[in-house]
C-alpha cells in the first residue's frame, strides 16, 4: 500500500550523504575539465558528457527520494530544503558545461553533434536554448535566488494545502477526500462538499492570491526580462519542444469546439431530471442501474492489468512489476500531497507512482493513466538519465492512451445502462483533459497580463473562463469562483496545462489508427515511448506515424474523434429514451 524507497535509499542520512558526494564529484568534475571543452576531439567529448550526465543522475537519485518522502509528509519539508540548497550548490560546479558547450565555434559544436550517439538531440536543444542562456556568474545567481522565490513559494502551496482540513458531516476530510464527494450519486451531498470545499479555501484566499502573484512575477522577471524570451509562454513551448504557431492552433481549435460541452451537458441535465445543472452536478454519475459504483483497489488492479495485457505483453509486464515491487502509494493520508503522479526517478531505479484511491471509477482511470506515465519512463530509462525525460506535450501521452485501453475493456461486458454511464465518464475525463486544461491556459494567459490581482480579479476571470465551455448548460455559482486557488499547476508549472490537451488529441488520432490496424502500431508503438526525450516529438510522429503535428488540420481530426464518441453516446442515450 506504500512505497517501497529502497531501489533509492534505506534513510535520510544514506541519502544527505549520497548527495554530498555527488557534490564532491561536481567540484572535481569542474576542476578537471572546465575551459577544456575546446581541446577536446568528437571522442573525449562524448566521454566527459558521460560523466556528467553521471553526476546530474546521483543528484537527481538523492533529490527523487526526498520529494518523495516529502510527499507522503509535509512535515518533512525542512529535509527538503536542506537537500535543496545542497543540490543547488552542487550544481554550480556543473553550470559551466552547457555554456562552455554552446560558446564553441559552430563547427567544433557540430563535429561534437555528428559523434553524440543518443546525445544528439540533447545538444540540439541546447543550441535552440543559447539565445536564453546567460553568462555563468548571472546562471548560479539565478540558481541560488529560486532557492527563496519560486521554490519556496510552490514549497508555501504544497504544505498550505496539504494542512487545509475541509469540515464534513462531522469528519475533517483532505483535499482529496472531499472533491470525491463531488462525484457522490446523492445530490445533497455534492452540494456539501462544495460548500466544504469553498469554506476551506476562504480563510486562504490572501495567501494564495499572494503565491500566485509571486510565481508570476518571478517567472516574468526571470524569463523575459532577464532571459529575454519574447512572452511568458515562449520558455514552455521551448522545453516542450513546440512553436506558438502550433500551440495557438491547439488552443482555437478547441476554443472553437467548446459547443460539444454545452451539447454533452444538456443531454447529461436531462438523463439526471434537473431542470438545471450546477456546478456541483457536473461530476453527478449517471445512475441508471442498481450496481455499486465503488471499486476497490484489487478489483481495479485486475481491470487495468487485463487492459494492458489485451493490448501488450510489454504493457502488461511492467505494470504487473509496478504492483509486485511497491511502486505505487496508494491511498490518502495524514500529510500526503493530493492529486496523482508518476515521478520517472532514475535510470538506475525504476518510476514511483503516488494515487490518493478513493474507490471511485475515476480512481480507476488514474491508476491506469499513472501506470501509462511509469511504463514510458520505464521504457525511456535505456537512453539516460539526459534523454528520458519527454517534453509535455507527449509525456501524456502514453498515461491516455492507457486510459483509452482501460475504456475499451470496460465497454466490452456492460449493458446498456452501464455503457451509458461509462461513456459519460469517459466523455468527462475527455473534457476534464482537453477542454478544462484549455480553460486553465485561457485563464494563466489573462492573469499573466498582470503582475498583481487582487482574490476578486482572479475570482472573475476565472468565471469568465470557465463560463465559456459551459455556456448556458451549466450554471457556475458563488462557490466556485474561487477554485483557481487549489490548481496545482498555476504555482509548480506556469502554461503547463496546454501539453494535456495537445496530448488528448495525439492521443485520439494513434488510438485510431491502433483500431483500423496500422502496421505494426504496437511495436511503433513501443520504439516511440522508448525514445523518451532523445528525438524531437515531430521527427518522432512523422517517422513511425507519417503524421505532421504542426498541420493545423490535424487538431481538428482529433477534435473529431471526441464529436463521434459524443455521437455514440447520444445514441445510447436516444435508444434508452433521453430525447
Amino acid at each position: 500500500m506504500n512505497w517501497n524507497l529502497n531501489t533509492l535509499f534505506d534513510s535520510i542520512p544514506e541519502a544527505e550523504e549520497f548527495l554530498k558526494q555527488a557534490k564532491f564529484k561536481a567540484e572535481e568534475f569542474e576542476k578537471q575539465y572546465k575551459n577544456r571543452l575546446y581541446t577536446l576531439n568528437p571522442q573525449e567529448f562524448l566521454e566527459i558528457l558521460k560523466k556528467y550526465e553521471e553526476i546530474l543522475e546521483n543528484i537527481g537519485r538523492a533529490l527523487t527520494y526526498i520529494y518523495l518522502v516529502f510527499a507522503t509528509d509535509s512535515n518533512k519539508g525542512n529535509f527538503l530544503a536542506a537537500f535543496q540548497q545542497l543540490a543547488t550548490q552542487a550544481e554550480e560546479h556543473l553550470i559551466w558545461f552547457e555554456l562552455e558547450f554552446i560558446y564553441l565555434p559552430i563547427d567544433k559544436q557540430q563535429k561534437f553533434i555528428d559523434n553524440a550517439g543518443i546525445y544528439k538531440y540533447y545538444l540540439i536543444h541546447l543550441q535552440e536554448e543559447a539565445p536564453y542562456k546567460m553568462s555563468e556568474k548571472e546562471e548560479k545567481i539565478l540558481m541560488k535566488k529560486d532557492l527563496t522565490s519560486s521554490s519556496a513559494f510552490t514549497r508555501l502551496f504544497d504544505e498550505t494545502l496539504s494542512k487545509i482540513k475541509f469540515f464534513f458531516e462531522g469528519k475533517k476530510l483532505s483535499e482529496e477526500e472531499i472533491l470525491s464527494k463531488l462525484y457522490s450519486p446523492d445530490r445533497n451531498e455534492r452540494k456539501k462538499a462544495q460548500v466544504s470545499l469553498t469554506n476551506g479555501l476562504k480563510p486562504y484566499q490572501d495567501l494564495l492570491s499572494f503565491i500566485f502573484n509571486q510565481v508570476k512575477k518571478d517567472w516574468k522577471i526571470d524569463y523575459v526580462e532577464i532571459r529575454g524570451y519574447d512572452d511568458e509562454e515562449a520558455p514552455r513551448h521551448l522545453s516542450n519542444r513546440v512553436n506558438k504557431k502550433s500551440v495557438n492552433a491547439l488552443i482555437h481549435t478547441v476554443n472553437r469546439n467548446m459547443d460539444i460541452v454545452k451539447e454533452y451537458y444538456d443531454i447529461k441535465k436531462g438523463l439526471l431530471g434537473y431542470d438545471k445543472l450546477y456546478d456541483y452536478d457536473r461530476y453527478a454519475p449517471l445512475k441508471l442501474t442498481e450496481k455499486n459504483e465503488e471499486i476497490n483497489f484489487e478489483d481495479a488492479k485486475n481491470m487495468v492489468l487485463n487492459a494492458f495485457k489485451n493490448f501488450s505483453s510489454t504493457f502488461y509486464e511492467i505494470a504487473k512489476k509496478a504492483f509486485e515491487e511497491n511502486w505505487i502509494d496508494i491511498y490518502p493520508k495524514e500529510g500526503k500531497r493530493g492529486g496523482a503522479f508518476s515521478h520517472s526517478a532514475t535510470p538506475q531505479a525504476h518510476p514511483y507512482i503516488l494515487l490518493n484511491y478513493t474507490n471511485q471509477r475515476r480512481d480507476v482511470f488514474t491508476l491506469a493513466h499513472e501506470l501509462g506515465h511509469a511504463i514510458h519512463q520505464y521504457l525511456a530509462k535505456d537512453v539516460g538519465y539526459l534523454n528520458q525525460d519527454t517534453p509535455l506535450t507527449t509525456a501524456e501521452t502514453a498515461s491516455i492512451f492507457a486510459e483509452m485501453l482501460l475504456f475499451e475493456e470496460m465497454k466490452k461486458s456492460l449493458s446498456k445502462e452501464e455503457l451509458i454511464e461509462l461513456y459519460a465518464g469517459k466523455l468527462e475525463d475527455i473534457f476534464a483533459t482537453l477542454f478544462r486544461q484549455i480553460v486553465f491556459t485561457n485563464f494563466e494567459r489573462k492573469v499573466h497580463k498582470f503582475e498583481e490581482l487582487t482574490k476578486e480579479q482572479y475570482n472573475k476571470i476565472w468565471m469568465e473562463e470557465n463560463q465559456k465551455m459551459f455556456g448556458d448548460s451549466v450554471y457556475l455559482t458563488k462557490n466556485y469562483e474561487i477554485w483557481w486557488s487549489y490548481i496545482p499547476h498555476f504555482i509548480h508549472s506556469p502554461f503547463y496545462c496546454y501539453a494535456y490537451s495537445y496530448a488528448q488529441l495525439l492521443v485520439l488520432t494513434l488510438y485510431r489508427l491502433y483500431k483500423e490496424g496500422f502496421e505494426n502500431f504496437e511495436e511503433k508503438y513501443i520504439k516511440f515511448l522508448s525514445q523518451g526525450g532523445s528525438i524531437p516529438p515531430k521527427k518522432q510522429f512523422e517517422e513511425l506515424f507519417g503524421l505532421d503535428i504542426n498541420d493545423e488540420n490535424f487538431w481538428q481530426k482529433g477534435m473529431n474523434e471526441v464529436k463521434d464518441m459524443l455521437k455514440e453516446f447520444k445514441e445510447l442515450t436516444y435508444e434508452y429514451g433521453n430525447d
